[in-house]
């Protein structure tokens, strides 16, 4: 039990730094967009995931000699492949979609997880879909869908790419309870970080290297290079790193119940900071049926669990 609770806390943890990340990716966009006005929106988003995670993966590396040893591990290897595609093709799709979209937004947005995590449960078999499963499901669904106002006026391209993003978490959070069942959850910390690093780099070389020059310039910004540390240190590699540490002593069900915190210190963030604009009155009313929706589904699962 005690355990479970240290797992808790620790988890915890992890959703008061992904929730701040969302304001600190925020802001290195906005810092971008007035010290390189000539630069794509899009070509950032590709440059900040790519510099957060090679920052990331060379710090573990460099600080935690074990994970040197799960280089030579065939099995490290593969979960950490897996658990890196899923997270690196989240991160792009989450960093692309906030150029359309507010912190507040694209974190309650992301918080989708909780639902996919239900959904993908069931297509695996792990579990049935209750009527008081749908009910949260279409909750979370409604509160999405208007969150930035009526669907058809307002739900645009940075929006599906949100959604999207928060289907790859959900299926990360199944595969990280299943790969660090099986590797040491350092080690694959490393190799995942790797593996998002490398694929950063390949979309980078590809996507934006004639902006290196720029990018360059850019890096000498405190303002820009500052929240990109806070997102590569506490964001990526202490997040991660704590997440495959605990989430293994924990079911995935409370893992997902604790992460739907997560959007709630970002909106609580963003708004202090005066990154949400002028606030309608969608936005809590779609955050609001998204969490309750997002509840309901773990409560249900976690009511099953009990029962069996």
């Amino acid at each position: 039990m005690h355990e479970i609770r240290k797992a808790t806390m620790a988890l915890f943890g992890v959703t008061l730094l992904w929730g701040g990340t969302f304001i600190w990716m925020q802001q290195s966009l906005n810092a971008a967009a007035n010290s390189a006005p000539g630069l794509d929106e899009n070509d950032v988003a590709v440059f900040f995931v790519m510099m957060r995670f090679v920052i990331a993966g060379l710090l573990l590396l460099i600080f935690i000699p074990k994970t040197w040893q799960g280089l030579k591990d065939r099995e490290v290897w593969k979960g950490g492949l897996i658990l890196g595609v899923i997270v690196w093709g989240g991160f792009i799709l989450q960093m692309l979609g906030l150029t359309d979209v507010t912190p507040a937004v694209s974190a309650f947005l992301t918080s989708l997880y909780v639902v996919f995590t239900a959904l993908i449960g069931v297509a695996l078999g792990m579990q049935k879909m209750t009527r008081f499963a749908v009910l949260g499901v279409l909750l979370a669904t409604f509160g999405a869908g208007w969150i930035s106002g009526p669907p058809q006026l307002n739900f645009g391209l940075g929006e599906w790419l949100t959604v999207g993003c928060a289907f790859l978490f959900g299926a990360h959070i199944i595969a990280t309870d299943r790969v660090t069942k099986v590797v040491d959850p350092i080690q694959v910390t490393a190799t995942m970080l790797i593996t998002v690093a490398t694929l950063s780099i390949a979309v980078y070389l590809v996507a934006s290297r004639e902006f290196t020059s720029e990018f360059l310039t850019l890096l000498k910004e405190f303002d820009f290079t500052f929240p990109l540390m806070l997102c590569a240190v506490l964001g990526s590699l202490v997040a991660l790193l704590v997440l495959n540490i605990f989430q293994k002593q924990v079911t995935p069900v409370r893992a997902a119940i604790l992460y739907a915190l997560e959007p709630v210190w970002a909106m609580l963030g963003s708004l202090v900071l005066g990154l949400e604009g002028d606030v309608t009155f969608w936005l809590p009313v779609g955050a609001a049926a998204l969490l309750i929706g997002n509840l309901v589904v773990e409560y249900e699962q976690l009511r099953r669990r009990i029962e069996e």
